[in-house]
């Protein structure tokens, strides 16, 4: 048996039926061709007779495909089948797939039928499909909640019949790993003609089993597997083409092969979930935002020394550009010092130690510490040392019905001095007690607060521009308290003062 695995995605027709998610035609061809150059080998396209809609789509993006097999699905009935392969008469490389329910609830509630009658309708449907068409797939749908004995008559009828490829869902998504193995492992040991057709999975995510239940249909013998980009489909979604293809990749020892380009993968996840608005969980496997992050200073401090301690794959393998070092709370002195080096800081280990402890107490206020936050510490402690004024305490007290009152203290040449004064607000209360503490005579000209990036709990960058004597002075500060940053900015000014 051939130990390639051919990609189906259905990514335009299961995937596309989440509410909200559905895309017109320039859409859908922008879709499949990114599909065709990350290596898919079947796309199904739409459910050409639901809508004209989806039977355009299928003509267009037939038009313009050279290499990939388009799809169109049906139900089990002439009229679906014969739009169907209408839709695909510009396919270089075309495929009518035709199905019917087979487990008892779909048999006796859904078409209130019976076990052979559905037999003999799935059997004119593929020999009605394949005189219009080469490529037949018939879809045994809900096959994961079907009687094994009864899906292997099915099985064997449809392939007598011109069946090239049979699929056998887990429509639902109730099967566990194991029981869905062994249900493709029976078909492969029950039909005698099982050889003569290509079986396929195709596995709703319903309790979280989608690719690990695909996973296990190939180990037992499918060698197709039906998925979409990011997971995206009905209710819980579909098996995520992502996760199974880097799957393979990664256990070389169960020697399958894809024709997947994975170096394409994230690309088309962010064209999907931008076309679709649809985003991306964060911590989803292989394309979320986080797949490649580490913010435990254990864990950054292994991958530092070496990607593969907390890796199995390269980020560059699926088209990421690198690992990322997210700095947090929970970061080492290592990462902090190799951020710092990529921005040019080469701080000595007393200097990476005032500033490691500065950044904890700003990464326990701030959920996402930036690379202009790490400037801003660096650059402080590089200067720190010369600042002849430095900001001891500050206590502010403000409100509808209460006069602005700052209590200030600060050092000056090792002595510690304290001044309480009121304002107009709790900035001008702060900068009238400093006033008050220094003893000079300086006007503010010009005050600045300026926030970094965008967020409530982000840095706010404070300039002043003082004058005193006919002199100019300039401070700056940053902090996530806008008040202390604009008092420590208003005393680096006046420090400057001889």
């Amino acid at each position: 048996m051939s130990n390639r695995v051919y990609i189906f995605d259905t990514t335009l027709r299961d995937g596309e039926q989440v509410p909200g998610c559905q895309l017109n035609t320039i859409e859908k061809i922008e879709v499949a061709r990114q599909l065709e150059k990350l290596g898919v080998d079947i796309i199904e396209a739409g459910f050409p007779v639901s809508s004209p809609g989806d039977f355009n789509s299928v003509v267009e993006i037939s038009k313009v495909l050279k290499d990939t097999t388009i799809c169109a699905l049906s139900r089990a009935v002439k009229k679906d089948i014969e739009v169907a392969a209408d839709a695909l008469k510009y396919a270089k490389k075309g495929r009518i797939h035709t199905g019917i329910g087979t487990s008892f609830y779909h048999i006796n509630y859904k078409l209130k039928s019976n076990p052979d009658e559905i037999i003999k309708k799935a059997v004119e449907a593929v020999k009605f499909a394949r005189n219009l068409i080469d490529d037949v797939e018939f879809y045994a749908e809900d096959a994961g909640r079907t009687d094994n004995e009864y899906l292997a008559r099915v099985v064997e009828a449809v392939i007598d019949a011109g069946a090239t490829v049979v699929n056998i869902p887990d429509t639902t998504g109730y099967c566990l790993p194991q029981e869905y193995g062994e249900k493709i492992a029976f078909l492969m040991n029950h039909v005698p003609n099982i050889d003569k057709a290509i079986i396929s999975t195709h596995c709703h995510n319903d309790l979280g089993m989608a690719t690990a239940n695909s996973l296990s249909g190939i180990i037992n013998g499918a060698r197709q597997v039906e998925v979409t980009i990011n997971g995206i489909g009905e209710r819980a979604g579909n098996t995520s083409l992502e996760e199974v293809v880097m799957a393979i990749k990664c256990h070389k020892d169960l020697d399958f092969e894809t024709n997947i380009n994975t170096r394409e993968i994230m690309k088309s996840s962010r064209l999907v979930s931008t076309l679709m608005r649809m985003p991306v969980q964060p911590n989803k496997a292989i394309v979320g935002r986080n797949a490649f992050a580490h913010s435990s200073g254990i864990h950054q401090d292994g991958v530092l020394k070496n990607r593969e301690n907390y890796e199995i794959i390269d980020p560059a393998e699926v088209g990421v550009k690198e690992s990322s070092i997210v700095l947090t709370a929970r970061s080492g002195r290592a990462a902090l010092k190799h951020r710092l080096q990529v921005l040019g800081y080469n701080l000595e280990s007393d200097e990476l130690d005032e500033v490691y402890q500065r950044f904890l107490d700003l990464a326990d206020k701030k959920k996402d510490i930036t690379d202009e936050d790490l400037q801003i510490l660096a650059g402080r402690e590089q200067s720190h040392k010369d600042k002849p004024l430095q900001l001891k305490l500050l206590q502010v007290v403000c409100g509808k019905s209460t006069v602005p009152t700052a209590t200030v203290q600060i050092s000056f040449n090792g002595d510690v001095f304290t001044e309480t004064a009121s304002g107009n607000g709790p900035i001008d209360a702060a900068f009238t007690a400093v006033k008050a503490l220094i003893k000079r005579r300086v006007r503010l000209e010009e005050f600045l607060i300026q926030a970094i990036t965008r967020g409530s709990d982000d840095l706010g960058k404070v300039h002043v521009q003082v004058e005193h004597k006919g002199q100019t002075y300039y401070g700056f500060a940053a902090h996530t308290d806008i008040i202390t940053a604009s008092v420590e900015a208003f005393l680096d000014a006046v420090g400057k003062i001889a």
